[in-house]
């Protein structure tokens, strides 16, 4: 997936499990486990709401790298 992410570590900076990061946000404990993997890409509002709790930009939690899936074939 081209959409790189560094969820876990910032959420072991603030010392949450993914069940209290998930309860934070909205959502399940197995939407955090998705994203972490990087089996599913948040959307905009639930990026924002996640870069809003872990106190940095969405930036700093998630890249996007055109061309890696071209890379992969």
């Amino acid at each position: 997936m081209p959409l790189l992410n560094r969820l876990k570590e910032h959420r072991a900076r603030i010392g949450v499990n993914q069940a209290e990061l998930g309860r934070m946000a909205g959502v399940s404990r197995q939407t955090i486990s998705l994203i972490e993997r990087g089996d599913y890409s948040p959307s905009v509002t639930l990026a924002l709401k996640l870069a809003g709790i872990l106190e940095c930009s969405v930036e700093d939690i998630f890249t996007y790298c055109e061309g890696e899936e071209e890379d992969e074939e």
